[in-house]
Parts: structure tokens; sequence; C-alpha cells
């Protein structure tokens, strides 16, 4: 047990858990740093064949923390850019991971929790679980997370989803993708065992290269991800620190609306 995220194993399976139900299991700097290191250490345990990532309480993840964000809109863009790179890094280590992972979707993910999804190879999650990729209406992108939502949810509802904020449900995450089946709270760990029984009938080495053959031919590669995560961390950085971007960050924390919403 770390200080944000618990680790179990059982029967060759790591269970990661988000451990911050206080903050709806929000992203800060020592969440992202831990389940990074936790995600290297079951990646290098030769007695995992699968990880299954989930969070305590009644939430998979809100998203970035309030005090995290307190802390990017008075940071410097250098500072922001160097933030986004190790969130950045989080995301690639999850989607590049050797081992085959299921996202246990136990509730609502928002920004960045719905980028944890996406980049996991199979993804679990209840009916009332909601979704939003709500950066623009801090005046801001998705920018991290972005490569891993589109390869996920494609092109066309990446856009629309993008622009719009908009909140969905889990059988439309279903629907356009994001998740592989949904299914009752009640039905949940059942869903998860099935796929895990599933997971354990391949050989290992095999799913190793048959997720590699996969990510390659869909044109991912650990390389080409970090030229990538550069490029949208320094987006992102101008972004925040941006007249729109802390006039964004500034409304979501005095919870008043932003000056571009008409009242």
């Amino acid at each position: 047990m770390t200080g944000h995220v618990r680790i179990q194993h059982h029967s060759r399976v790591a269970t990661l858990t988000l451990a911050r139900p206080d903050v709806h299991n929000a992203f800060d700097d020592a969440l992202i740093a831990e389940l990074t290191a936790a995600l290297e250490a079951v990646d290098r345990d030769e007695g995992v064949r699968a990880v299954v990532l989930t969070g305590e309480g009644k939430t998979f993840s809100a998203g970035a923390d309030l005090n995290w964000m307190r802390g990017m809109a008075t940071a410097s863009e250098d500072e922001n850019r160097e933030d986004s790179l190790r969130l950045a890094k989080l995301m690639r280590t999850l989607n590049f991971l050797s081992k085959p992972t299921i996202a246990r979707v136990n509730g609502s993910a928002y920004g960045g929790g719905v980028g944890l999804v996406a980049c996991c190879d199979i993804a679990i999650g209840v009916h009332e679980a909601k979704f939003s990729l709500s950066e623009v209406k801090l005046g801001l992108v998705p920018a991290v997370i972005s490569p891993y939502v589109v390869a996920s949810i494609g092109p066309t509802y990446a856009r629309q989803l993008f622009l719009t904020a908009e909140v969905f449900d889990g059988t439309e995450a279903e629907r356009i993708g994001l998740l592989h089946r949904c299914v009752s709270a009640e039905m949940l760990d059942e869903a998860v065992d099935r796929q895990l029984h599933w997971l354990s009938k391949g050989g290992p080495t095999a799913q190793t290269e048959a997720k590699a053959l996969a990510l390659r031919m869909a044109g991912q590669t650990r390389e080409a991800a970090e030229r990538r995560d550069a490029e949208n961390a320094a987006l992102i950085a101008r972004l925040r620190v941006s007249p729109e971007g802390q006039e964004g960050l500034g409304a979501f924390l005095d919870k008043r609306p932003a000056n571009w919403v008409k009242s």
C-alpha cells in the first residue's frame, strides 16, 4: 500500500486501485508518480499475468485534483510543461504495458480518468458511470490523453466530445467504443473475471507480442508516443498560461462562469 495507490496480488493478477475516495480519486503529483511506479513494478514482475485498474469508492477518477489545478493556474509555462510530461509518461506506461490490462470502471471518469480507461486493453464499466472530456470548459484541451482517446473512440466522436465537453453515461461509452462492455454494478466483478478467465488461456509471450502487434498496426509505437507527448505537453502548457486558460481555470476555482459563457 502506497499513499494513493493500493496494489493487491491474487492468482497472478495485480489489481491497482486508485485510493483517494475523498476526492473521487483525482490526480495530483503524488498519485501520478505512484501509479506510474506501480505500473512499472507489475510490468517487471514475472509472476503477474494481467493487471486490473480500478478506483476506490463510487468514482473511477474525477481527473485533475482541485489543489493540483490551483497549482497549474499559478505555475510558469515551463513548470506546466514538465507537469504535463509526467502525466504523459503515466499514460504512455499504461498504454504500452507488456501485460494485458483491464479497466474496471466502477464509477464516473472525467478528463484524465477517461484517458486511463482509453489506455487499457479491455474496459468494462457500469451503466451509471458518467464520462466527460471537460477541458474546453476551462479554456483548455485534452492534449495529453488525446492520442489514446482518439484511438479508442475514433476521430468522429473525439471531435464531438472534445468540442462539447458533454457528459455521457456508460451505455453511450460502450456504443462509441470507450467501454468494451457496460454492465450493472452487481455484474461488474463477474464481467471482469470472465475477461481474466479468457486471458489466462493465452501464452504470456504471445499476448505481449499480440498487444504490441495491434498497437503497431494502428501506428502506435513508444518512440512515436514520446515525440507526440512532448508536442502535446507544450500545447497544454501554452494554453494553461494563456489569457483564456487563466480565465477558465480561475472561473472553475472561483466557482463562477467563465467570461465567454453567456448569462
